[in-house]
């Protein structure tokens, strides 16, 4: 490692050291709290809110575009799922749902919707510590304005699935190679916004901007394959409801909270390697010029 980083450019170097300390100081940070509890309590929050808010997401789209498009892109989005476990009927009963949401059913969405932004400002505050009034009420306050870039961004990964649907589903392997190849490269764009949004502005500390973009990116990839493995979960003929009497209801709830759960776990190291880095940076930026007078 240490000759790696000495046959490295200068700007290399620095950055690479940079990385090395702010792992060593986002593990120190990760340590001070239980993650299970606090990744178990933003699914809670998660649990609340999800459904509203893919709801309000669902039905703004159709605003922004059309009802009848929105339907038929979710319909090439589901042949894209596995049907083993059922996923393709609850995407169109929730689709169904959001095309039809009424304005006193928006009104009443928005509040559980809301609860997300709440858990996120929670869970980030207990690794990187901030005081502050009304921490919820702050949470909640910043998701809101994400629900009208919500349509945008939904309605390019169904103009993809669209794509997909039409050009990768007759073929064999080699199409769905592409196909997952394709499928991962639109999600790690896509989810690189809502996380950019919740680290640099749900967050309760400011992130600068190359630092912000780049560790988005990052850590977008890791929840793009995350997403693309639980698609492969949905493929796995399992029984579900085995361990619960055979509710198969209950089950499928709690695998999906379980993947939620891991879910969280990512968005939350993300964000303390994130800032961690954030913060070495500062510093060293800071004493770069004073070195530099001295020499």
């Amino acid at each position: 490692m240490v000759d790696v980083l000495r046959s490295a450019p200068p700007g290399a170097r620095a950055i690479a050291a940079r990385l090395i300390v702010a792992a060593r100081v986002a593990r120190v940070d990760l340590g001070r709290q239980d993650m299970a509890i606090v990744a178990g309590g933003l699914t809670f929050y998660a649990a609340i809110a999800i459904v509203p808010l893919l709801l309000l997401t669902t039905r703004a789209t159709s605003a922004l575009i059309s009802r009848e498009w929105v339907v038929d892109r979710f319909e090439d989005m589901a042949l894209l799922l596995p049907d083993t476990l059922g996923a393709r009927a609850a995407l169109s009963a929730l689709v169904q749902a959001g095309v039809g949401l009424g304005p006193l059913g928006i009104v009443v969405a928005l509040f559980p919707a809301s609860f997300y932004g709440e858990g996120l400002r929670r869970a980030l505050t207990q690794f990187t510590p901030a005081t502050e009034r009304f921490m919820g009420w702050r949470g909640r306050v910043l998701v809101l304005p994400f629900v009208l870039l919500a349509p945008v961004l939904l309605s390019v990964l169904l103009a993809v699935s669209a794509g997909l649907k039409q050009f990768t589903t007759d073929g064999g392997a080699g199409a769905l190679t592409l196909r997952v190849w394709l499928g991962f490269q639109c999600l790690w764009l896509v989810l690189a916004v809502p996380l950019g949004w919740v680290y640099g502005v749900i967050a309760p500390h400011r992130i600068r901007w190359r630092v912000l973009i780049v560790g988005s990116l990052v850590a977008s990839s890791f929840i793009a394959g995350f997403v693309q493995g639980f698609v492969l979960f949905l493929a796995i003929p399992v029984d579900l409801g085995a361990p619960f009497g055979g509710l198969d209801v209950i089950g499928g709830g709690i695998a999906v909270a379980l993947w939620m759960f891991l879910l969280h776990v990512l968005v939350l190291i993300g964000w303390v390697v994130i800032y961690s880095y954030d913060q070495v940076s500062a510093i060293g930026d800071a004493e770069r010029p004073s070195v530099e007078r001295n020499r």
